[in-house]
């Protein structure tokens, strides 16, 4: 029995990790990368047309979206998830594809210009449309075998519709192993799904760390913050711009939308629209109300019962063609757009941006991490100017954040979620930036008493042993930005800080005069504090 790590180590995104167990290779989760690499990650060790079935978590493309390009390869096993998983990996993993096959074009019509060789999609429709067919889906708590000698079941992880823990019992020659994959954990009271839930203690745990490092403090009050932030602005005759995730907190904010509405929370503003720009975004707003009733929480089952549609309201404008894309900021009404990527490195949010960045009166609101290196991360740091489409866009928009939504559970509830494993021999620590994966690991060993490691891509370990028996080769990568290699020091980190506090007092005039009087001696306090004698 051997683990080996691929992908999502010391990174955030590009899970991927091989089990070899009872004569069978398993991969669990195969992602692809999203935004920068900071690592060069080894190549899976075999031809993928030697696994034998992957196991996924859920369906976020940087946990799916190298399923079909291991079919293209020759993979043929079955892929086994939850039911919800494997419906809405029906949409996004044809829409992966689509987009590699449009990269695809336009690289060639490059490439035919200079005389270049043609390009090959990692993937086609055809190679997603295949790797569906391969899917089976099941209920949370269902023990499935697998093979002979290896069964899973999956538990709910709370952080997408379907997202799944996965445990693993593995009996070979005499030796019985469990093994359990946290996935990506979600945050607690989020609408709509239900609170992670803790499997089984097991012999072996791999769990993510995204906020490994921080905590997201008390629960906030989503729909007064949404509220407050939608009102200044819309007074001021602007646009809320929203860089959403397709899938998962698109229909988390329209759930919040409906309340804002439901309860008449704008003044003056009761009709404002909401548009959806994004075809995936659709496709999973209808998922998300297609009667997945096994996978809602409590909340979300009163409303249906009551006969509510939890994500629709009047004034919700789903954009689906190009041409209602364009219409939208031809518009000269305040308004919400929600638009995908949520990082902002590709998708139509990036000509959103370049309608609304440049304007003193609209604000940009982040709801979901940003990993670094991407457009999101840098405006979020106090950028002063992004490219986009090949044009220098000035920041004169409120850039801001939406406290406490993150979809990924924080320290302590990674912490919590662990109170199971006390027992485990080792606790391997993943999905989380460089220093942040050493960082939790650090913190599981304090908490737990269990030995704890953060390894690197290539790192092979015996499960039978316990030993590491073989390690990986760590490259760091390096890359340029703009021309200019991005700067990494603490130091220039506290700079952007400071621009971003410049840019959030410029924008304050609108606040009350008791709201100012308290960032003014938040401000100084902080001033205080650190001002040399």
């Amino acid at each position: 029995m051997k683990l080996t790590f691929l992908g999502a180590v010391h990174e955030v995104t590009g899970s991927c990790t091989l089990l070899e167990a009872c004569g069978k290779n398993i991969l669990i989760d195969c992602g692809m990368q999203q935004g920068p690499d900071l690592y060069e990650n080894c190549e899976l060790p075999l031809a993928p047309g030697q696994l034998d079935a992957i196991l996924l978590t859920h369906a976020h493309i940087d946990h799916s979206g190298l399923i079909p390009a291991m079919v293209a390869q020759g993979f043929r096993g079955p892929i086994y998830a939850t039911e919800a998983t494997r419906r809405l990996c029906t949409i996004m993993l044809r829409d992966s594809a689509h987009i590699q096959e449009f990269e695809a074009q336009w690289r060639n019509r490059k490439a035919q210009r200079a005389g270049e060789p043609p390009y090959e999609p990692l993937y086609t429709v055809a190679h997603a449309e295949q790797s569906l067919s391969q899917f089976m889906g099941y209920p949370y708590h269902e023990t499935v075998e697998v093979f002979p000698g290896i069964s899973l079941r999956f538990y709910d992880a709370g952080h997408l519709l379907g997202s799944a823990s996965i445990y693993l019992e593995l009996k070979e020659e005499g030796e019985v192993r469990t093994l359990l994959f946290s996935g990506d954990l979600g945050n607690q009271n989020r609408p709509l799904i239900r609170d992670p839930e803790k499997p089984p203690q097991a012999d072996y745990v791999v769990v993510e760390s995204t906020y490994g490092d921080r905590l997201h403090g008390p629960r906030p009050d989503y729909v007064g913050q949404l509220t407050q932030l939608m009102q200044q602005t819309f007074d001021q005759g602007g646009n809320v711009v929203i860089p959403s995730f397709a899938v998962g907190r698109t229909q988390e904010l329209l759930y919040l939308m409906r309340t804002i509405k439901e309860q008449k929370l704008l003044r003056g503003h009761g009709d404002f629209a909401v548009y959806v720009d994004s075809p995936l975004a659709v496709e999973a707003t209808r998922i998300y109300a297609a009667g997945l009733t096994d996978y809602y929480d409590q909340e979300t089952l009163e409303l249906l019962a009551q006969g509510i549609d939890p994500i629709c309201f009047p004034g919700l404008q789903l954009s689906v063609t190009s041409d209602q894309s364009k219409l939208i900021n031809e518009d000269p009404n305040p308004k919400v757009i929600l638009s995908a990527s949520g990082m902002c490195e590709a998708g139509r949010i990036r000509h959103h941006l370049k309608h609304n960045l440049w304007r003193k009166n609209s604000t940009i609101l982040f709801v979901g991490y940003q990993s670094e290196g991407t457009v999101g991360r840098k405006l979020l740091e106090g950028a002063e100017r992004v490219r986009l489409f090949g044009e220098d866009i000035a920041v004169h928009a409120r850039i801001t954040n939406l406290a406490g939504i993150s979809g990924h559970a924080d320290r302590d509830m990674l912490l919590d979620w662990l109170e199971n494993q006390k027992e485990a021999k080792t606790i391997y620590v993943n999905h989380g930036d460089d220093e942040v994966c050493d960082t939790f690991a650090a913190s599981v060993t304090q908490a737990l008493g269990v030995p704890s490691i953060a390894p690197f891509s290539g790192d092979e370990y015996d499960l039978i042993t316990g030993q590491c028996t073989a390690k990986g080769r760590i490259v760091k990568l390096t890359r340029q930005s703009d021309g200019r290699r991005r700067a990494n020091s603490i130091y220039e980190k506290l700079l952007s800080a400071g621009k971003r506090l410049l840019h959030i007092i410029e924008q304050s005039k609108g606040l009350t005069n008791k709201e100012l009087a308290r960032f003014t001696d938040q401000i100084n306090a902080l001033c205080d504090k650190y001002s040399k004698k």
